[in-house]
């Protein structure tokens, strides 16, 4: 009888390694996922200034703000101009980098992209945020076209914009979209890696980076 229930046991031990497995990997995966708590005091955080005012006018709170009420509610794409100085102002704002993937070729939000979108929109929906004026910036890799990566960046930056005020009603004027294309590598060492395939959302409030 010993030997006809062998092979039953042995399935019962390969079942329950699988198991053992995916609930694993499961595990990893939701550790990965960025929650809301972690985007809400990404986007509070302080951050000191990198660059004296001396040498870079534009990093003045005065002219800061100025172009933020500037930009606020645009309708159109930036210029170039205009790029920049959200990418120089960014660069001593609370911001986080979100992994939000996209199908190849495609603006479209798809259904693995979504949970994070959500929990962005959740996020910004929050009384610690709420008011506050962000920058939803669209990045790719290194490969293709420069023109056509710039213009795809920008597509999936306001994909999510819309997303954020049809489905969590964030107020348009809050949200200012950029595409950077494949200017701004994450990680230009490797600059087909997945890692410089990202939106990050910086808030740029003016007063003390904070909506407080």
């Amino acid at each position: 009888m010993s030997n006809l229930q062998t092979p039953n046991r042995f399935r019962s031990l390969y079942w329950l390694q699988i198991a053992s497995i995916a609930l694993a990997s499961s595990a990893v995966s939701a550790a990965d996922r960025v929650t809301e708590d972690q985007i809400i005091q990404a986007l509070t955080a302080k951050k000191e200034l990198a660059r004296s005012i001396t040498t870079n006018p534009r990093v003045d709170p005065s002219v800061q703000a100025s172009f933020v009420e500037r930009i606020r509610g645009l309708e159109r794409v930036l210029t170039p101009d205009e790029r920049e100085q959200v990418a120089v102002i960014t660069e001593d704002k609370p911001q986080i980098d979100l992994e939000i993937t996209f199908d190849y070729n495609s603006a479209e939000i798809n259904s693995k992209a979504l949970p994070s979108v959500q929990t962005l929109g959740r996020a910004l929906g929050s009384p610690d945020l709420k008011g506050a004026t962000f920058v939803v910036a669209g990045h790719t890799d290194a490969a293709g076209l420069e023109a056509y990566n710039q213009d795809l960046s920008q597509r999936r930056a306001d994909s999510i914009k819309r997303y954020l005020i049809q489905n969590f009603g964030v107020p348009g004027e809050d949200l200012v979209t950029v595409g950077y294309g494949k200017t701004k590598l994450k990680d230009p060492g490797h600059p087909f890696a997945e890692v410089n395939r990202r939106v990050q959302v910086s808030n740029i409030s003016s007063a003390n980076n904070s909506t407080k």
